[in-house]
């Protein structure tokens, strides 16, 4: 079985993209609304992102309880194979290693090219069962690797840990989402001195601290040697909201990097305080991320693009005050939104053409 990527999705990857985690839309009924799950990957198509992460944290664990991955990563798919461009295409794989090999085999069925293996419920696990769950689901499709922070149910990971995983064959690109300098460090000294430095793409997950990721040149001495690594692009739920816009200011960056120019740089150093400030608010960061899926999906129902907030737990919604926040880093910080892109093109995402009249729905005991 072939776990190398597809020509095109490699340069997609290894040059750095916006890969926006895809929310999960629902009725008020909380059954899957089929009609505008396709608008938002339409979004994300026509706003320029280079790829699609499917059925991770923002898209919500609990569609396998429900029975919708398979629905939701077809969904995805479906829309990508429409575009008139390659998209990269990232499936969430979560769970211990049996039930992460079969989601891996379910996405690669279903056309996805790379799995984001979530560390997440897996406390007991030992590094060394992470380590060999990697290397097993590797041989299934290329892998994204995932620090994910604590507070959302990651766990601290050493640095030996990802000297062993930048080594694991089919490993592509990692995911950095500690939300802590240190730990982010930690991966970076590990790729940088593994044999597989020039084939692993680093992508940002700190939300928290974005353009910081993106316009630091990271570099390291290795046996003696200088090198230089780049945090190339982001998957990143905060990239699921006013993404034309970050696919702008990644273009910035890029050339920034390119051709440096000082007063540009403070420029984006500035505007990566005021899109922290805009995470905050979206994320919920003032009750520890409590209000984070609802967050991302009240910006898009403000948009049009949802009709609610709903998610999958009744008890998941916005935190008090939430609401409020948000309302004031859109009114103070216009540049960050994309509302115009948005509101021109909204009808034709929503239209309902190509869409099938089958319905998919959350098994009623559970909705």
């Amino acid at each position: 079985m072939s776990t190398t990527l597809p020509s095109d999705v490699e340069t997609i990857l290894s040059g750095g993209t916006v890969i926006p985690a895809h929310p999960l839309a629902l009725t008020a009924e909380r059954k899957l609304d089929e009609r505008r799950q396709r608008a938002l990957t339409r979004y994300y198509v026509d706003a320029g992102a280079g790829g699609l992460a499917v059925g991770v944290h923002t898209t919500q664990f609990e569609i396998r309880e429900v029975g919708l991955l398979e629905p939701v990563l077809r969904l995805a798919a479906e829309e990508a194979r429409a575009a008139e461009r390659s998209l990269a295409l990232v499936a969430g794989v979560v769970g211990p290693t049996e039930q992460a090999l079969r989601e891996a085999e379910q996405a690669r069925g279903l056309g996805y090219h790379a799995a984001l293996l979530s560390p997440g419920g897996l406390a007991e696990h030992s590094e060394e069962q992470l380590l060999e769950r990697a290397a097993r689901v590797a041989e299934v499709m290329p892998i994204f690797g995932f620090y994910l922070q604590p507070a959302v149910g990651g766990r601290v990971l050493s640095h030996a840990f990802w000297q062993d995983f930048a080594e694991i064959p089919g490993v592509v690109a990692i995911k950095i989402a500690p939300f802590n300098r240190y730990q982010t460090l930690d991966v970076v000294r590990a790729v940088c001195a593994s044999s597989a430095r020039d084939r692993i793409a680093l992508y940002t997950g700190n939300d928290d601290n974005i353009l910081a990721d993106l316009l630091t040149p990271y570099d390291l001495i290795v046996d003696g040697q200088h090198v230089r690594k780049w945090v190339v692009g982001g998957l990143l739920g905060q990239w699921a909201v006013w993404t034309k816009v970050m696919v702008e200011l990644l273009e910035r960056v890029a050339r920034l990097r390119q051709q440096p120019d000082g007063r540009e740089l403070q420029e984006l150093l500035a505007l990566g305080v005021r899109l922290t400030d805009a995470n905050a608010a979206v994320f919920d960061a003032a009750n520890g991320y409590a209000g984070v899926i609802a967050g991302v999906h009240e910006v898009l129902r403000g948009q049009g693009l949802l009709e609610g907030i709903w998610c999958l737990d009744p008890e998941e919604t916005l935190s008090e005050g939430q609401r409020e926040e948000i309302e004031r880093v859109r009114r103070e910080y216009p540049e960050l939104t994309d509302d115009d892109f948005v509101a021109e093109r909204l009808s034709g995402w929503l239209s309902d053409a190509s869409v099938p009249t089958r319905a998919t729905s959350v098994r009623p005991e559970e909705a």
